[in-house]
């Protein structure tokens, strides 16, 4: 006598690809940029934080005047690097989302 389903097993919830299983895509059917656009831009400003402290630092070690220079120029530096960096992953991100529409529309 065969059993009837359980409610479990109807209601059976679609499982999201893990990020190796997306990198393992050859047919490219779903991008990886646009989950990894967060991971991109904090790694940027992190690069960007790095260089700021590094100048400050070698600016100190060759005299005070030119530490306090340093300093002085790496906050606007650093403010213009971080709407670089924005402007750049946003375009990133527009881009991926005109794809998806044109992917969507063809289909």
């Amino acid at each position: 006598m065969a059993t009837a389903p359980s409610y479990v097993e109807q209601q059976a919830i679609p499982r999201e690809d893990t990020l190796i299983e997306r990198l393992m895509d050859f047919s490219f059917e779903r991008l990886v940029t646009p989950r990894m656009l967060k991971l991109l831009y904090s790694v940027h400003l992190l690069i960007g934080l790095i260089a700021s402290v590094w100048f400050v630092f070698s600016g100190f070690q060759a005299s005070t005047s030119n530490g306090l220079l340093a300093l002085i120029l790496s906050v606007p530096a650093m403010l213009l690097w971080i709407v670089y960096c924005r402007i750049v992953v946003e375009l990133l991100a527009a881009v991926f989302r005109a794809a998806a529409v044109i992917t969507n529309s063809q289909v």
